[in-house]
């Protein structure tokens, strides 16, 4: 790490390990208890606010909104883990949870998702915390990294990022020691439940910036930063339900994610790094209420067709918009009927064009595939300024 590159003295100092070996590390200063608003970020918030607040309405008019939390809390995960580098798609994450079959990089993004999902239960009985997060930690890397990763706990030695050869010597950016890393979890866990004049969304940026740049664990950091944000906006009552899918906006421009936190670190541009926050709340905010309308418009129109049946067939159209790929197995459990009965509400569903069968793979399950609902959490056109 080049110390001549870090000039921001509020924010952190450059340090030198000690020892023949020593390397160059930088450590936080306390996140600020005041932050001065410009006239451009203070507009960037009330954008970010009203699209936040939209969304939150949407949420409680939708007749169902926990069959479109699924959906949306598998657009953030596969993202996020985009970001770092999976290559699965929402197709792929949908087919495994049908086929109950989750091998590869679609195991990074279900245990994403259920690492959420765990976090958000217990939000209910705990802050968010470290203790929480070291949980939420251990989830996220079960059976995907092995023990020397130490799923759950946090690192007792050096990490760091960007480095050509694995040598923190090289590194774009190197956390504080452990010591210093302690001291600084300490205020980071005490800044999120004090009182300051600091907006949510606000104050939100900040959490995330010094998380990733504390990097408290070996490995995950990145992922569990972008679900703080979500739980921190859930406990905050921001929103109602996890519907703010944000790593969509950091996996479009991931360059400038990586860079306006760096700058932050580098320079002291914590403006710069909170206006590209609050711009991503706004621009996926927006996108989330248009997949959310038409979610909505197929399901009522869904339901509409299925009650001409005079069937469980709208059973099965709740399981479509929680997940749009289906199996035979995957309605017989999930709706307590034989398999041969789950196929003809599936068959009901095909002929009046909900489903399509797809190609079969060889030696799995037959698979239905609600391409309008799959095109509508894929397939819009982003908004502008995304």
């Amino acid at each position: 790490m080049d110390p001549t590159s870090f000039s921001a003295s509020t924010l952190g100092v450059v340090v030198k390990t000690p020892g023949a070996h020593g390397f160059y590390t930088f450590v936080p200063a306390a996140l600020p208890r005041r932050f001065s608003l410009g006239d451009q970020t203070v507009l960037l918030l009330s954008e970010a606010d009203r699209a936040l607040g939209r969304l939150a309405g949407a949420g409680r008019l939708l007749p169902n909104p926990h069959l479109l939390v699924r959906p949306y809390v598998a657009r953030e995960a596969l993202a996020s883990s985009r970001i770092e580098g999976t290559q699965a798609s929402l197709s792929d994450v949908f087919d495994a949870t049908a086929l109950g079959d989750e091998t590869g990089q679609v195991r990074e993004v279900t245990n994403y998702i259920r690492a959420l999902e765990r976090g958000l239960t217990e939000l209910a009985r705990l802050p968010i915390s470290m203790r929480l997060l070291c949980s939420i930690h251990e989830e996220l890397l079960r059976g995907v990294r092995g023990q020397e990763r130490l799923p759950g706990e946090v690192r007792r030695s050096p990490n760091w990022i960007g480095s050509p050869d694995n040598r923190p010597e090289t590194a774009i950016f190197v956390p504080p020691p452990v010591d210093e890393m302690h001291r600084a979890l300490t205020d980071w866990e005490r800044f999120i439940h004090e009182d300051v004049p600091i907006p949510p969304l606000v104050k939100c940026a900040l959490l995330h910036y010094q998380f990733e740049t504390i990097h408290p664990f070996l490995d995950g950091n990145g992922r569990l930063g972008r679900l703080l944000i979500v739980f921190y906006m859930v406990e905050q009552d921001l929103l109602p339900d996890p519907l703010l899918y944000i790593s969509a906006y950091f996996e479009a421009h991931r360059s400038d994610y990586y860079d306006r936190l760096q700058a932050v670190r580098e320079r002291g541009e914590i403006e710069e790094w909170t206006q590209f926050f609050l711009r991503a709340v706004a621009v996926q905010a927006g996108d989330a209420i248009r997949r959310a309308e038409r979610l909505a418009d197929l399901r009522e129109q869904y339901r509409q067709a299925a009650a001409r049946t005079r069937s469980r067939a709208g059973e099965v159209v709740d399981l479509v918009f929680e997940n749009p790929v289906l199996t035979t197995n995957f309605v017989a459990h999930r709706l307590d009927v034989t398999p041969q009965g789950a196929l003809n509400l599936i068959r009901r569903l095909e002929d009046g064009g909900i489903l399509t069968e797809h190609e079969r793979v060889p030696g799995r399950s037959m698979r239905w595939v609600a391409d309008a609902v799959l095109g509508a959490l894929e397939g819009l056109e982003p908004l502008p300024g995304g």
